[in-house]
């Protein structure tokens, strides 16, 4: 069970985008990397497919970002927080916000 997961919204603690929000469309356990949707957008040179595919050229493209760099965001009151876990009385595990304590989903 990761800490931060496809379709959590994040905000980027460092970098470039340092302050920006946005919601993880991809997660890279083994890199221990995230893609986040709009952020860490890189111009790429883009060579042209042999097959025809893929047009050559210049293009947006959004690379990984350290999970380190970024945080959830808290469900109740919208700032950065930690991710914990708790265990229902059914003993299903269960994320929690470490700021207020409250379920994420």
């Amino acid at each position: 069970m990761a800490k931060i997961r496809k379709g959590d919204r994040v905000v980027v603690l460092s970098g470039k985008d340092r302050g920006e929000e946005g919601v993880v469309s991809t997660v890279f356990p083994k890199d221990g990397t995230v893609l986040v949707d709009g952020l860490n957008v890189v111009r790429k040179h883009q060579k042209p497919n042999r097959a025809g595919v893929m047009q050559g050229g210049i293009i947006d493209k959004d690379m990984p970002i350290p999970l380190s760099r970024i945080a959830i965001i808290s469900p109740e009151d919208g700032k950065a927080t930690r991710v914990g876990y708790r265990f229902n009385p059914d003993g299903e595990k269960v994320r929690i916000c470490r700021r207020t304590g409250a379920d994420i989903p």
